[in-house]
């Protein structure tokens, strides 16, 4: 049901925790299914230098999560605001189409994550 990597990232997932001092932190839920994501991000000079997340959810939220992280750090947050929900799933190798919700929150989370840094950012311009 699951691919390697699906389960590689769920038993070992990268980047867990929080960032005390986040330059932005994203919080997305599915009412429906109970999965709740908060992806954290730390930016320098525009670049994503430092992500963690923290998923309350099934085995595919927790690998979406950890796979975003991946994808996320070290790009510019205009590339990684480019990160779609498929290309979520087409690096986990695919996911069951009941669980396609799961990398759409990933990339919510992140996007939030990135919304949340260029307000803060505006703010203090």
């Amino acid at each position: 049901m699951y691919s390697e990597k699906v389960m590689d990232h769920f038993q070992k997932p990268r980047n867990v925790g929080e960032i005390e001092d986040a330059s932005g932190v994203g919080t997305v839920g599915n009412p429906t299914c109970g999965d709740l994501m908060t992806i954290y991000i730390k930016v320098e000079d525009d670049i994503i230098t430092d992500i963690k997340f923290k998923t309350f959810g099934c085995g595919a939220a927790i690998a979406t999560s950890s796979m975003i992280t991946e994808m996320a750090i070290g790009k510019t947050i205009e590339e990684a605001l480019k990160i779609t929900r498929n290309d979520v799933a087409d690096e986990l190798e695919g996911l069951p189409p009941v669980k396609m919700h799961c990398s759409n929150l990933a990339a919510d989370a992140l996007r939030a994550a990135i919304d949340d840094y260029k307000k803060k950012n505006q703010d203090n311009k």
